[in-house]
């Protein structure tokens, strides 16, 4: 497994993602990209990532083939990456006592509530991937959320402690390195991990489309080989839907 060779914060920045591009050049892979505060943080969706100065852990992880991103993670296979990353956040959890699921495709919840968000940007360059900006944001201390901001909880809501983001994010670089080196002998293993650990699968819930502006009750059984979320209807018949083209209803 590569280690993680460097760690820069920033006391302010815009978005840990963008200062990741802007420095792409000159990193020496794998290296974490982190902030105190983000100005201009984004989330998946194109959404803003809102965050309390200081409260929680922001921060983006650059690899490079052979640089901790595996060099046999083709360019239309690479939602293993996403896989690896969720996956690893879940393992954080678990070592504090949470059990959390993976709101396909990446989003990590415990119980109906978001804790973590997950942006990842990849480039491609002559059919190979060319290198993964990782973006994590991860709820440690903040108890009190915008009321625009849909079913947020904290580390600290859960177990009552206060974290160190300095202390937790060498771990969880490390675990997410781990999960890519996995991922790259067994593919197959991370994915039915994935799987098994997805919130809602088995379980009958009211979803909308997108596409129509439809509600409808279904039941998520998981993800193409092409990583579209698979979700049975009441009549029997299995919907695909792509990114964006689904919304989870939540009370």
């Amino acid at each position: 497994m590569k280690n993680i060779a460097d760690i820069i914060w920033y006391d302010t920045i815009d978005s840990t993602n963008d200062q990741a591009k802007r420095m792409l050049g000159t990193l020496s892979c794998p290296t974490a990209v982190a902030a105190r505060e983000q100005t201009a943080g984004r989330g998946q969706r194109g959404n803003s990532w809102k965050s309390d100065a200081g409260s929680n852990l922001t921060f983006s992880l650059v690899l490079k083939p052979g640089a901790g991103l595996p060099e046999n993670i083709l360019p239309d296979c690479q939602f293993v990456i996403s896989e690896a990353v969720a996956l690893a956040v879940k393992d954080f959890l678990e070592t504090e006592g949470i059990h959390a699921k993976i709101k396909w495709p990446n989003d990590i919840y415990v119980s109906d509530r978001k804790i973590c968000g997950i942006l990842i940007e990849n480039t491609v360059n002559g059919g190979r991937l060319a290198s993964s900006i990782i973006g994590v944001g991860l709820n440690l201390n903040q108890k009190n959320f915008p009321p625009e901001i849909p079913n947020p909880v904290s580390l600290s809501i859960l177990t009552g402690k206060t974290y160190q983001a300095d202390s937790i994010l060498p771990g969880l670089a490390e675990a997410v390195l781990s999960r890519l080196a996995k991922a790259a002998e067994d593919s197959m293993e991370l994915r039915e991990a994935y799987i098994g650990a997805m919130y809602r699968k088995d379980i009958e819930a009211r979803y909308v489309d997108t596409r129509t502006d439809m509600e409808f009750s279904g039941i998520i059984r998981g993800i193409s080989d092409s990583a579209l979320l698979l979700v049975e209807l009441p009549d029997g018949r299995t919907e695909k839907f792509a990114f964006k083209e689904i919304a989870y209803v939540i009370s």
